[in-house]
């Protein structure tokens, strides 16, 4: 029964107390008494579950207010409100928990915090979107996670969008071999190895249903990390030098994509442009990639990359000229 109380007390003392509130003896007696009917419990009681729970290393602090009254709060829980605000913030934009899942894990967060810091908390939040109704995100992960850690193949049903917005899914065994899982441009993926060929397959998490391990396996080859800058989730035919001449306000944005793989000049021949450097994992997503920026980037080199993206525009003028 001693233990019980002490995590009684300790919670009051998380909900109740904060950098300018505190609480007294009396009154944490009284919150037993009203709330768990512990009527017997008295002041010195309560001081020997705080000594015990200082004992424990949470940080307790006293200090004395009118008419000699003694004042505890708890001080140091871990998290400060702006890392908790942080966190419920990242938890109310993330486009792939419903509603009800991401208030289960808020209310989480806020047993972290003081019924103050609870009141300011919510006055943060801001719970909109929503996914579909079959997609449980976070059991997929736990799903994946554990056939990782069990070093076992994996076999899944694999969804794509048909005209009619719905996912058709397809079942069948996969010889796969999960490897990592990456969060990219906000999805998460699942890169594995084919056990046949050794080839890397990418699947979306959110695609993924009816998972399950299979066969085990003795060890993954890592898949090697990325030696340039990445555009796209697969992965790369090839690394090469790239030089774009872009329109100056995209600047920034690139230069942040980029990292250290890009190095800028001025363009020598318009003044609007600059001319990026840049070492980059090329796959065939690449043209589709350079042409979201319209006449605001043109690729210069390497040659055989220039002409892909040639093909491409002159596709896409065809599609749009006069009969």
């Amino acid at each position: 029964m001693e233990c019980e109380r002490m995590l009684l007390v300790l919670e009051y003392l998380t909900r109740c107390t904060d950098d300018t509130r505190g609480i007294t003896l009396r009154q944490i007696c009284a919150y037993l008494d009203n709330n768990y009917q512990l009527q017997h419990v008295s002041p010195l009681t309560v001081q020997r579950d705080l000594d015990r729970l200082g004992n424990a290393g949470y940080e307790i602090t006293m200090e004395t207010g009118a008419h000699n009254t003694h004042y505890y709060r708890l001080r140091n829980r871990g998290f400060t409100l702006n890392e908790i605000r942080f966190l419920v913030d990242s938890v109310s934009m993330n486009h792939f928990l419903t509603p009800e899942q991401k208030q289960h894990l808020i209310r989480k967060f806020e047993q972290l915090c003081s019924e103050k810091e609870v009141r300011q908390l919510m006055n943060r939040i801001q719970i909109a979107g929503m996914v579909p109704p079959d997609l449980d995100l976070l059991r997929n992960l736990e799903q994946i996670y554990a056939i990782m850690a069990e070093k076992r193949k994996i076999h899944f049903s694999y969804g794509k969008m048909n005209p009619h917005k719905q996912v058709e899914y397809v079942s069948k065994d996969r010889n796969m071999i999960p490897c990592q899982v990456l969060y990219f441009q906000e999805r998460f993926y699942l890169k594995c190895r084919n056990g046949t060929d050794g080839t890397i397959r990418t699947y979306r998490v959110d695609r993924m249903q009816d998972i399950r391990g299979g066969a085990s396996f003795r060890r993954c080859e890592p898949i090697p990390k990325p030696d340039g800058a990445v555009v796209d989730i697969f992965e790369p035919e090839q690394v090469d030098t790239v030089v774009l001449r872009v329109r100056r306000y995209l600047l920034d944005d690139l230069l942040k994509r980029f990292g250290s793989y890009a190095s800028a000049v001025p363009d020598p021949e318009k003044p609007d442009f600059v001319q990026l450097r840049v070492r980059m994992c090329i796959s065939k997503g690449f043209p589709r990639w350079a042409l979201r920026y319209g006449a605001d980037l043109e690729v210069l080199k390497p040659e055989v990359l220039r002409r892909q993206v040639q093909e491409k525009v002159q596709a896409m003028a065809a599609l749009y000229s006069p009969e």
